[in-house]
């Protein structure tokens, strides 16, 4: 997917805002279990919504938020499980590649009404009116820029939330997706009252025990190979029941196996604590590695840096096919 020009940008506002300005009643919602920009941008999204004036409402498995959850606006969230006795006009989804990320009892709501996708991820498949932008450090960035357009106020709440969609993307600012767009609005932010050290502080320097359990059981699994360059960690559903954790409360695992000093190729495979079969695999990569292009081969996505993916069967069969394509990727090297 390419970066949207000046043209392709004004031609999708235009687009979001005739379809905004027809609706009266607007659901909002991110991917399966919301990380912290999809959480931010589909909350900061309804909040200016209404303000405009607008019937808005985000909606997400309110168990399943994670430290992102501190939000203002979080009380405000519809239940997922609410969404069939309600009726919208139209569908927006934030920081999701494609229908299939969203939450099943979401999707109805993309393939009967008019649709609006917000997203920053260069495998997306976007539904409707399309606002893209590989180039984008995370979703919350082309929130504020379509709200500017807009000319939609920001107030605090709603810049805490962008905040927190933009630092947990970035690494809090860390990763190549930064550029100076991006510290301009960050710095439109700041003047908006933001809490910086509160809010790093809840997102990193503090972490329930059933977060540390769980890391501690990810260390214990750690297992380095070629040469330190892929490294990778476990949890199977067993841990997650035995700790009564949440994926939420494992989404910097993935840390641990990117942390190994010489490492190209971090992997994270876990099982959620649900009734399928199948394994889920988090991958980061470094300078030469693709992570998207793992990811595909088994019908994943993401960033070049940062990806996800599905494999169906055990998780002795997932670690033999993604090892597989990881030695092959590593031989075109």
């Amino acid at each position: 997917m390419r970066s949207m020009d000046k043209s392709d940008r004004r031609s999708a506002y235009e687009a979001a805002r005739s379809l905004i300005g027809k609706a009266k009643s607007i659901l909002i919602s991110g991917h399966l279990s919301p990380d912290g920009d999809s959480l931010g941008s589909m909350i900061a999204l309804s909040r200016m919504l209404v303000a405009a004036g607008k019937q808005a409402v985000a909606t997400a498995d309110i168990k399943a938020l994670g430290k992102p959850g501190f939000l203002e606006g979080v009380s405000d969230l519809l239940p997922l499980k609410k969404l069939k006795r309600k009726k919208f006009d139209l569908f927006i989804y934030v920081d999701a590649s494609s229908p299939d990320r969203l939450p099943p009892e979401v999707r109805p709501f993309a393939e009967k009404l008019p649709t609006i996708t917000i997203d920053h991820h260069a495998t997306s498949e976007p539904s409707g009116v399309a606002i893209l932008d590989p180039a984008a450090s995370s979703a919350g960035e082309l929130v504020w820029h379509f709200a500017k357009w807009m000319e939609w106020p920001i107030d605090h709440a709603t810049a805490e939330a962008l905040w927190v969609s933009i630092v947990t993307d970035t690494g809090r600012f860390a990763y190549d997706s930064v550029k100076p767009s991006t510290m301009r609005v960050a710095t439109d932010l700041l003047k908006r009252g933001v809490r910086t050290a509160f809010i790093n502080d809840i997102l990193y320097n503090s972490f329930p025990m059933k977060a540390m359990e769980l890391k501690r059981r990810a260390w214990r699994s750690l297992h380095v190979w070629k040469n330190r360059k892929v490294a990778e960690v476990t949890l199977s559903r067993d841990d997650f029941r035995e700790v009564r954790g949440t994926k939420a409360e494992a989404e910097d695992v993935i840390e641990i196996p990117r942390s190994v000093s010489g490492n190209q190729i971090a992997l994270f495979f876990y099982q959620i604590p649900d009734r399928t079969r199948e394994i889920r695999v988090s991958i980061r990569t470094r300078a030469q590695f693709d992570a998207t292009a793992l990811a595909k081969q088994f019908n994943g996505g993401g960033h070049i840096r940062a990806a996800g993916c599905t494999v169906k069967g055990s998780m002795a069969t997932a670690k033999r096919q993604v090892r597989k394509a990881v030695k092959e990727m590593l031989l075109k090297k």
